[in-house]
């Protein structure tokens, strides 16, 4: 348009009706220095606009209807002197932001820029909003590696600076040990431990060894130990089959330095039994109580003490604490009107203990400790759960809620409002367990699915004014 005009230095576009301004608008006014288009109509302003207008010092955009400007639309603009935006309806929300912190680092005089909105903006500067720290960035969960096999559970561990998950696969008779891979950035296989109906794969560290406690629907369950020579776990134990007839979950757990994991027992005849390590291996230390039917056993410390919190299909979950003297756990009461609770997870926010408690069908709940009492504080109608996890990344706290017959729920825990909110749907078939592994500064979680394919997700955070 101006590029037989090559010397041009001021140029006047008011009082038009322009509404737009395209990518290299003005190509080849190399030497232009004044560029005034006020008093028109402009809503918007491409990306590349005032490309290649280096020597221009002063340009002036008042008096428009300009909401919001592309992010580094002045970057062309090395000798700016002046800006004037006055006059125009810019909206203060994320978009704006990169204007916010252009505008903190540029030598150029610029006029002051008014918010016509959000409401809570109105007639301030821009300069003034501060909430564009927290407000403009937001998370999200996607697909990151998907594992072509079922599975029931997943647990994670550390051993020299390397990250392991212990994914347990009933179908393929396998706990596959995964490791993470630093260069190609995904989960590897690394090793894996056969055997027969494995529901469950729990990493126990104690001094630099490894262990995983294997626990088998049938053929008795056992305990593997990572062996440096032969690069991958051998057997080292056999855990006494007349206790532990039909695992049902692990739970590891440490009371004065010594390291103790309960499995609970869901069938009729099985008991619900505390192991301890001994130095040498470990060996059946307590048996909880028979004929319930657990489904899930949670270690919780309640203000400084410690306790165990069974669930089982056959009354509401009761809670266990430890008796210092004794060295057992005594009964100490339990969760009234939570009938059918198939498992349990403790989780801390903000320093508080809370609870979530999986129902199958019906309502599964959440609880806080309020220091005499679990009380409810919400209730997530629940479709097929057999899980709902709590987890978190730095400040982010999530529940995951598992369903047999639709979407799983991701709750994140709303700050103001004290509660869980929906936040994201995602399908995994028949989900048994969500896990929480964090490697390389990225974030993920798994989903195990009983029926289908095993989920990676990575969590992500997402700026809202790109």
């Amino acid at each position: 348009m101006f590029s037989h005009l090559p010397s041009l230095q001021l140029l006047l576009l008011n009082s038009n009706s322009f509404t737009i301004i395209r990518d290299d608008a003005f190509a080849g006014l190399f030497h232009l220095e004044y560029l005034f288009i006020e008093g028109n109509k402009i809503e918007t302003i491409s990306r590349n606009a005032f490309r290649g207008l280096r020597d221009l010092t002063h340009l002036s955009l008042a008096n428009n209807h300009i909401k919001a400007l592309p992010r580094d639309v002045f970057s062309d603009l090395d000798s700016l002197i002046e800006l004037d935006l006055r006059g125009n309806k810019f909206e203060c929300d994320c978009k704006a932001k990169w204007l916010y912190l252009w505008l903190k680092m540029t030598n150029s005089t610029v006029s002051d820029v008014l918010c016509s909105g959000p409401p809570e903006y109105q007639e301030k500067k821009l300069n003034d909003v501060t909430s564009f720290d927290y407000e403009c960035t937001t998370t999200d969960f996607v697909v990151h590696q998907t594992l072509p096999y079922q599975s029931v559970s997943v647990d994670t561990f550390n051993s020299k600076n390397d990250v392991y998950v212990a994914i347990a696969q009933p179908s393929m008779e396998n706990c596959m040990v995964l490791e993470w891979d630093h260069i190609e950035m995904n989960f590897r296989s690394y090793d894996n431990i056969t055997g027969q109906s494995i529901v469950g794969c729990k990493a126990i560290l104690i001094d630099d060894q490894v262990f995983v406690v294997v626990a088998q629907l049938f053929g008795g369950s056992h305990i593997y130990k990572y062996d440096e020579s032969w690069t991958k776990f051998v057997k080292f134990q056999d855990i006494e089959v007349s206790r532990i007839s039909k695992p049902n979950d692990i739970e590891l757990f440490q009371i004065d330095d010594e390291t103790f994991f309960v499995i609970a027992d869901s069938s009729k005849a099985g008991l619900s039994t505390v192991y301890k390590w001994n130095s040498k291996g470990f060996y059946s230390y307590q048996s909880l109580h028979e004929w319930f039917r657990d489904t899930d056993a949670e270690f919780v410390d309640i203000d400084g003490k410690s306790h165990l919190i069974l669930s089982s299909r056959s009354q509401v979950p009761i809670i266990l604490q430890w008796n210092k003297s004794s060295k057992k756990f005594v009964p100490h009461g339990d969760i009234p009107n939570m009938e059918d609770v198939l498992a349990v997870k403790s989780f801390r926010m903000h320093n508080t203990l809370y609870l979530s408690l999986t129902r199958f069908i019906g309502d599964s709940r959440v609880m806080r400790w309020n220091s005499k009492q679990f009380v409810e504080i919400q209730a997530l109608p629940s479709r097929g759960a057999m899980t709902l996890q709590p987890f978190s990344f730095k400040d982010n706290h999530y529940l995951a809620l598992g369903s047999d017959y639709t979407f799983s729920q991701i709750y994140q825990w709303d700050k103001e409002k004290q509660l869980f909110k929906k936040f994201k749907e995602i399908y995994v078939q028949a989900p048994r367990s969500f896990t929480a592994v964090s490697t390389d500064r990225r974030d993920f979680f798994f989903a195990s699915s009983f029926k289908g394919k095993t989920k990676i997700f990575e969590h992500i955070i997402v700026d809202l004014s790109l």
